[in-house]
This record gives structure tokens, sequence and C-alpha cells, in this order.
């Protein structure tokens, strides 16, 4: 495995040196003490934003790992409850309860997730990583078109698969690239770059 971990997302560092976009980001996330009050739950920031694939009405994605949900429910609504446009539920998914609470701060649509799943084993998490890997082989050009195919209508996970002609379920054919080496990345990259 070689550069795929050039980007330590887990913490918001990178951010701060990023697009204005990820700079901004980074003083909301700030303001919100997000990482801070949620700091025993090991909080993630994944989706668009970390890539800069974003668009304007992309969410801020933060992802925990949760044991007592009941507790982690109290914590959120006491501290973020009061913010527009607030709303939270659990619900049980595959088996797996979880707890989703969104809400708005400066304009910005912000999303607390939590399971009982490392934060880094999240498929959020793991699609994020898959995406990094292959944005970092396909270049400024890739990285133009897939924020096209979004443009477009299409969600990150598809827009992906569309571009990279993948069968199937987008987002289990990009969770299946996970545990890809960086070579059998670049080649499948390769193989689409030429019959496009």
């Amino acid at each position: 495995m070689t550069d795929h971990h050039s980007i330590n997302f887990t913490t918001l560092a990178y951010l701060a040196q990023g697009s204005p976009r990820q700079q901004e980001v980074y003083r909301v996330l700030n303001e919100l003490k997000i990482c801070t009050t949620l700091q025993a739950y090991h909080p993630l920031l994944v989706g668009t934003i970390p890539l800069d694939i974003d668009l304007p009405e992309s969410d801020l994605d933060m992802i925990c790992e949760v044991h007592d949900l009941q507790a982690f429910q109290e914590l959120v609504i006491h501290t973020y409850g009061q913010m527009e446009q607030f709303r939270s539920h659990q619900r049980e998914v595959g088996g797996i309860m979880r707890f989703v609470a969104n809400f708005t701060y400066n304009g910005w649509p912000i999303e607390i997730f939590a399971q009982a799943i490392p934060a880094y084993e999240q498929n959020g998490y793991r699609h994020m990583i898959v995406e990094h890997r292959i944005l970092q082989v396909i270049g400024t050009e890739g990285k133009r078109e897939i924020r096209e195919l979004k443009q477009n209508g299409l969600k990150t996970e598809p827009a992906f698969a569309k571009w990279l002609n993948l069968d199937g379920d987008p987002y289990s054919a990009l969770l299946a690239m996970y545990d890809w080496s960086d070579e059998k990345l670049r080649q499948l990259v390769t193989l689409q770059k030429q019959s496009s």
C-alpha cells in the first residue's frame, strides 16, 4: 500500500490547509466544538468535503462509534438540539441500531451518525478512503468528471461507479475495493481511460 494515507482523515488538521471551502468547514466544526464534544466517540468527518468533490448543498457528515445510543442521543440533543432544523431519530438497519441527528449551522447542513462500530470501519469512512485513492489515480480531469456527474444529480458512490463502469450496487462495489492494492486500482482506472 503506498500513498493512500497521505491525508490523515482521522483529524481535521488537513482541512485547515485545504480549499477555501475546506478551510471554512474547519472553522465551522471548531465553532461547533464537534470533535471536542464527541471526542469519546472518535468522530470522523466523511463524505465529499474531505475529498474536495462537494457541491454547494453537500452536508458535513460526522460519524461516531457509540455503544450507548441513549446517552449519546441525550448529549447531542443537549448540545445541538437548539440548532436550526434540528431533528434526530434511532432506527435499526441490517440488525444494527443507529442514531442520526441533522441540523443546520450558518447555512451548513450537518449530520451526526452513530452506530456500535468503530468509525474507521464504518461504510462511510471506507467509501471515502476508496474514493480518495481513486481520485489520486484519476487526477484532476477525473475529479472534474466525477464532480460533473454529481452536479447532474448522481450521489457520490453512484458517480464513482459510473465513471469506473462498475456493475451492480455502487455502494457494495466500492466497499469491495477497500482492500485492493494501489496497483489493482490503477489497472481498473487505466482500463476505464482506454475504453472511454
